[in-house]
């Protein structure tokens, strides 16, 4: 397929739903901003966040900067958004931490907490960089976390328990990769491409992190806004079709040079 110009992506993400009127209620949104803000740890996504976003408007208007969604707090229901633009604007900025990582020969990790919708766009980047020379982790056998196993298929790091792999916001696992590769003396990542709680425990440990996230997922656009994150990309991470990704990942590998 062509790569899609930005208009063409952008008209693509808003039809296909990863942007614009996205299927995530205000209601859910605004539960988790709120549950962010009364330190709920499950929503911090593996970032430290003390006591600096205790305000719940003041997590509403990092997520309306960063991620477009209604910065009116008197909207508590029905329709939110992503905004396309801010969508492509991260790609890019991505796009220029993966050219870093590409230039480097840089050792990188890919995870994922959304295995049913994100697993296929994080294989394609990682075959991308390892075609560019990068030394793409594979992560010790026999890892445990959160009553699971952490396996790696097509070289993304998931979660899987009960033979399925799992959706999961949980840091432990990404802190049983890192744990048992410092065990095993190998070298840690010098960049993390992964999604919630994966990417948050990852910026959180001083590695540079690039995460997905979704709009009642704020605590990685707080990261981003406090430097933990490299980059946060705003999108609807679990889609009705995984194929939709696929000119959002073109669009990533093109601007990245790595196609």
């Amino acid at each position: 397929m062509p790569i899609l110009s930005r208009p063409a992506l952008v008209e693509h993400l808003v039809r296909t739903r990863i942007a614009g009127d996205v299927a995530t209620p205000r209601d859910n949104n605004l539960s988790h901003y709120r549950k962010l803000a009364n330190g709920d740890r499950h929503y911090w996504l593996g970032l430290e966040l003390g006591d600096r976003w205790a305000d719940e408007q003041d997590v509403l208007a990092v997520m309306a900067e960063r991620c477009g969604v209604n910065d009116d707090p008197a909207h508590r229901a029905g329709q939110d958004t992503i905004d396309p633009e801010l969508t492509v604007d991260a790609l890019d900025r991505a796009a220029a931490r993966l050219r870093k990582a590409a230039a480097g020969k840089q050792r990188v990790l890919f995870a994922t907490g959304h295995p049913g919708a994100l697993i296929d766009a994080h294989s394609r980047v990682a075959a991308a960089l390892r075609a560019q020379g990068c030394d793409i982790v594979r992560i010790p056998g026999g890892l445990t976390a959160d009553e699971g196993y952490v396996v790696q298929f097509a070289d993304v790091a998931v979660f899987e328990r009960g033979a399925t792999l799992w959706h999961t916001h949980s840091p432990e696992p990404m802190n049983a990769i890192l744990d048992g590769l410092e065990a095993l003396g190998e070298a840690r990542p010098d960049l993390v491409v992964a999604d919630h709680g994966w990417a948050g425990r990852a910026g959180q440990r001083g590695i540079d992190s690039v995460g997905y996230a979704d709009c009642n997922d704020p605590a990685l656009f707080i990261g981003e806004a406090e430097g933990t994150m490299q980059v946060t990309i705003p999108l609807d991470d679990h889609v009705i079709d995984p194929r939709y990704y696929e000119p959002l990942t073109d669009y990533l590998l093109d601007a990245s040079g790595l196609l």
